[in-house]
């Protein structure tokens, strides 16, 4: 079969390699979708960061060179011993959290803190191949009202959906996204249909402030446009001369992280979703103005939630698709577009013939791309 494999930064490949086959309690699907994420662009642009070159990942046992891609769908194909929840032909989507079900963290729920935590694309193998075999536990069977498209975004949207879980928003209450991209827009979706009444969404990209006005911000401001005084008062202005309730950082970089704790009321709540090495903290403000900072990684008990508001009509994560490619040009049309271009969003890659995607005929075969940053 064909998969995208990361062999080191800038060396992406797309090989031949054997089918996988389950082992006990495994699945193979024929994967349907794999969406591009910003970690998988971090990975391609300057990796390792997450994924295993010399010590084996603890649950997955996996090194590099492996197969990117956590974010995907398809179809079971083949079942190993032990499964019996899940049929040939059943359409599912992938949570891709490992979890050893042993630890204190698994045996409280909490399996998104698992001592052994990683993800199958990042830590294991993932779903930018043909086939895909992952533990039976990471599957959720679809309802017939869910697609396979929309199913390819749900993990994204359940990252925003955890990252809401761990907030303090209040419904009718106030909300600031710095950072708009998957996640952001998302978060913009799902404060909505929670019933925040005030959602301010921030970002240097104009076609992004306008999905987000889309997706139902109140508000939306060019941090371009406006000194990090005026951002501040500009919240200010919408909220009363209060500040946000709840600001979420979703883009992992220093000024966002500042200006997500200045559009605080008192004693609000600021959520970290973005990743970054560090950061520095104001801390006579945190600690004068009573602010709260809490962490959100993963996910965990959203998929059902998530897959019953899309079935409802409630929630479409399929509008921040801005692109579908075939895996033989992921890298060309997927990895480089999103790195040179601020308009896409989310890109899937699906490992169907090029015609129908509608893509050039060009293979990417190896190493093409070079070195950017998004």
């Amino acid at each position: 079969m064909r998969a995208l494999r990361w062999h080191g930064a800038k060396d992406l490949r797309l090989e031949e390699i054997a089918i996988p086959r389950p082992g006990p309690q495994e699945v193979r699907i024929a994967v349907a979708y794999c969406g591009i994420c910003g970690s998988d662009l971090h990975e391609y642009e300057s990796g390792p960061h997450a994924i295993p070159i010399d010590l084996p990942h603890t649950l997955s046992g996996r090194t590099a060179p492996l197969t990117l891609g956590h974010e995907f769908c398809g179809t079971v194909v083949e079942v190993g011993t032990g499964v019996s929840h899940l049929h040939i032909g059943d359409r599912v989507a992938v949570e891709p959290e490992y979890r050893c079900s042993q630890c204190a963290y698994c045996r409280g729920g909490s399996y998104n803190l698992c001592t052994g935590m990683g993800f199958a694309g990042l830590m294991g193998d993932g779903g930018m191949a043909e086939f895909a075999v992952v533990p039976s536990y990471m599957l959720h069977r679809l309802p017939d009202g869910v697609s396979l498209e929309q199913a390819a975004v749900l993990e994204p949207a359940a990252v925003a959906l955890h990252a809401l879980r761990r907030s303090a928003l209040p419904t009718g209450g106030s909300c600031a996204i710095f950072g708009l991209g998957p996640i952001g827009l998302l978060l913009v979706m799902l404060a909505k249909l929670q019933g925040a009444s005030t959602i301010v969404a921030v970002d240097v990209s104009t076609e992004r402030l306008e999905m987000a006005r889309q997706a139902g911000a109140s508000h939306i401001i060019d941090a371009n446009s406006q000194s990090a005084d005026a951002l501040r008062q500009t919240i200010a202005s919408a909220t009363e001369g209060l500040g946000v309730d709840v600001s979420f950082e979703a883009a992992g970089l220093q000024a966002t992280f500042e200006g997500a704790l200045r559009a605080l009321r008192k004693g609000g709540n600021m959520v970290m979703v973005g990743l970054m090495p560090e950061a520095r903290l104001e801390v006579f403000e945190a600690v004068n103005r009573e602010l709260s900072l809490v962490a959100s990684v993963g996910y965990r008990h959203v998929y059902e939630e998530l897959m019953g508001l899309i079935e409802t009509g409630q929630f479409d994560p399929i509008s921040i698709v801005t692109k579908t490619v075939p895996l033989a040009q992921a890298i060309s049309e997927g990895f480089a577009a999103l790195l040179a271009d601020r308009s896409q969003i989310k890109i899937l890659v699906t490992p169907v013939d090029a015609s129908s995607c509608g893509a050039s005929d060009t293979s990417d075969t190896g190493v093409t791309q070079p070195r950017s940053q998004p």
